[in-house]
């Protein structure tokens, strides 16, 4: 009768066999190595694969930079939205938002556009070369002391 094959045996012939494999596949790296003109290295961890943000994390991004510069919105106002197209590296935002009057609306749509540039390119690693900032809304600034509308 033959019984199970002898333990010793077992782990000798998979290391000659794990051996054999690892030679072979590393003639076959040398072999494409060379077939592609350089020499074969193996790619460092953090060098593999690709990392993709979706649109809508960076719109989230843009937004919240435009509430940091627009510090104290009207209390009725309601908060910046975005919208944005990523390509590749580059975001192209556009971003919606309220403002009090009066104010210098040009100034303060610069000021949101270059603090969001800032913002999504240091949080994300993307370059912003547009930033649309469309003004849907002024809220003037109640007098003080007004309890209601003009007839009051």
């Amino acid at each position: 009768m033959s019984g199970p094959p002898d333990r010793q045996e077992q782990p000798g012939r998979s290391e000659r066999a794990e051996a054999s494999e690892q030679a072979r596949r590393s003639e076959r790296a040398e072999a494409s190595a060379e077939h592609a003109g350089r020499t074969w290295s193996p790619v460092e961890p953090g060098d593999r694969g690709a990392t993709r943000i979706a649109d809508r994390v960076v719109a989230k991004i843009a937004a919240q930079a435009a509430r940091e510069v627009l510090q104290a919105p009207p209390p009725d106002a309601v908060p910046p939205h975005a919208d944005v197209v990523v390509h590749q590296d580059v975001a192209r935002v556009r971003l919606s938002l309220e403002l009090p009057y009066p104010c210098d609306i040009g100034a303060r749509c610069a000021a949101v556009r270059r603090h969001v540039v800032e913002r999504v390119g240091a949080l994300t690693g993307m370059a912003v070369p547009e930033v649309a900032v469309h003004v849907e809304r002024l809220h003037p600034e109640r007098a003080h002391g007004a309890v209601g509308g003009p007839h009051e």
